[in-house]
């Protein structure tokens, strides 16, 4: 197919400036709203995890797929 053209060749298109933007429609600024809420709210109801006592060391067996018991590591 030699017509077709390499698309990798083009250059990236440039950023818009801030002043060249389209303003948001209300919907879309009443989501980012809400968002942002939803962030902050998370943000002020996190607690931090209790220390867990006689734990697997290093990262969590379960999620990533090994599991150390007495120097023998073995997959599930």
């Amino acid at each position: 197919m030699a017509g077709n053209a390499d698309t990798t060749d083009k250059p990236p298109l440039p950023e818009p400036a801030a002043g060249e933007r389209k303003p948001l429609p209300a919907a879309a600024q009443r989501a980012l709203a809400e968002a942002e809420a939803r962030r902050q709210a998370a943000a002020a109801n996190a607690r931090v995890a209790p220390k867990e006592l006689q734990g697997p060391k290093g990262p969590e067996p379960t999620r990533y797929g090994d599991w150390e018991n007495k120097g023998i590591a073995s997959d599930f």
